[in-house]
């Protein structure tokens, strides 16, 4: 059958089908990193959440909180939910992605995640905080999921020759993208204030159209490479690296590896580790530093980390080009859990330039560990498929946004109770995260190239 004889009036293929997104002659691969980002940047203002928190608990008071105003606790729960909803539905989503193709899946993500801010928006106007749970957490949550996974697999495909490169220039948009929509945010609140309204439900309107028009454009733009396509004067370099295949291996035969469980725990625990204490680093340098941190100071801190999650999430996948994907891990672990023993020293040293220099080295490698897994997922599985498993492999990010707060705030709480200086309270936090990388640095030293049983034939292949 000819590729143009199904779709509408049986003359082109459905608009929205994966058919229609293969790329014509001429087609530069660099347009693909702008569309990929065009979502990145946008689903990235799930960082930037809690501006939205304190005016939130004022909704009905306008300058105060009203008796009946929502809570802190209540609130929480919509980003909590968004998060959760984000690893499901990458997980489950990704045989439709390998399905559908990136376009239908980035529209569908545009329509979720600017969606969720209009029924919020709904919420706010009538007080009803299940909308918000169900629009931000639950609607948005999906489209943080499917806009997360969807341009990973096309840009690891335009991009064979620099993998980590690729994924690491859309997956820096995530990172990035709360420092665009927190000063945006309260700039559109400060506009919609007025005696009636603290303006959360308006900005969330603009924010929802204005996110639902970019994450479509990027829909629009994006383009998959032809059957067979290699970039212009590239060949499979001739390797030594077993870690790198040339197979290909199905989404569902991956969970039945011990390599993709083993990948699961390296990026969980990496997460963990970084995760914790980048939602308490604003509290923990002015409790380490009590006469020296004011809390502009700390606030600039995080700003100082913000940054360094985001471009170490282009540095260090882009290195992973040049020294592998296992030593990037490696050197995360090593270097991540000298420097988390080292820190509770500077700290008690009085040394500021060192406490912080060592924390943007390790929020650099907890952003690198997002945007170096799905190369490191590509090498071990082939790229046919590597949009799907990454999504499943997501859950470790889910898991991750669970234990490495409780585990911070958690131990911190139980050592202040029992009279340990709020100064020293981090100390054995700090040093169970450097044995949680330790135990990262084995699983990734476990990990061995995937057995040929699990690799698809070329007759399976070509009729995926």
């Amino acid at each position: 059958m000819n590729s143009i004889d199904h779709g509408i009036g049986s003359r082109s293929p459905a608009f929205f089908s994966k058919e229609a997104t293969v790329a014509g002659p001429g087609f530069t691969r660099w347009m693909v990193p702008p569309a990929a980002l065009a979502v990145h940047l946008c689903i990235g203002q799930a960082y930037a959440f809690s501006v939205f928190n304190a005016p939130l608990t004022r909704v009905i008071g306008i300058t105060q909180s009203a008796p009946d105003d929502w809570t802190l606790t209540r609130l929480g729960w919509i980003f909590s939910l968004a998060i959760v909803f984000l690893g499901l539905s990458a997980a489950f989503a990704g045989k439709w992605l390998e399905k559908v193709g990136p376009r239908r899946t980035m529209f569908t993500a545009a329509c979720c995640f600017g969606g969720g801010f209009l029924v919020s928006a709904l919420g706010v106007y009538l007080h009803q905080i299940v909308l918000l749970y169900l629009g931000y957490g639950v609607i948005g949550g999906i489209g943080l999921g499917l806009g997360y996974v969807s341009p990973v697999s096309t840009l690891i495909r335009w991009f064979l020759d620099r993998r980590g490169m690729a994924t690491g220039l859309a997956i820096m948009g995530f990172g990035g993208g709360a420092m665009i929509a927190a000063p945006a945010s309260v700039a559109l609140m400060n506009h919609f204030k007025s005696a009636t309204s603290n303006g959360v439900a308006e900005t969330f309107v603009v924010l929802g159209v204005v996110y639902f028009i970019s994450m479509s454009i990027g829909a629009l733009a994006i383009r998959v490479p032809r059957e067979g396509w290699k970039p212009a004067g590239w060949t499979p370099p001739v390797t030594t690296n077993k870690m790198i295949t040339r197979n290909h291996v199905h989404i569902d035969q991956a969970l039945k590896t011990p390599q993709f469980y083993l990948i699961w725990l390296v990026l969980f625990l990496n997460v963990t580790a970084g995760i914790g204490v980048l939602g308490q680093a604003s509290v923990m340098i002015q409790e380490s530093f009590k006469e020296s941190i004011t809390a502009g100071a700390a606030a600039g801190f995080v700003g100082l980390l913000s940054l360094f999650n985001m471009g170490g999430r282009f540095v260090w996948a882009s290195a992973s080009d040049w020294i592998g994907r296992k030593n990037t891990y490696f050197v995360f672990f090593v270097l991540g859990a000298i420097l988390y023993f080292l820190v509770p020293q500077f700290a008690r040293a009085g040394n500021i330039a060192l406490f912080v220099l060592s924390y943007c080295v390790i929020l650099s490698m907890y952003g690198g560990g997002f945007s170096t897994v799905p190369a490191y997922l590509a090498d071990m599985f082939g790229t046919a498929f590597v949009g799907g498993v990454h999504g499943r492999l997501l859950t470790a990010w889910a898991a991750a946004g669970v234990a490495g707060p409780v585990l911070v705030n958690y131990i911190r709480a139980y050592e202040v109770t029992h009279g340990v200086a709020k100064a020293d309270a981090y100390t054995l936090t700090l040093h169970i995260m450097a044995g949680l990388l330790l135990l990262g640095f084995i699983c990734n030293l476990l990990v061995r190239r995937v057995h040929e049983k699990h690799h698809m034939s070329a007759a399976a292949l070509a009729a995926k």
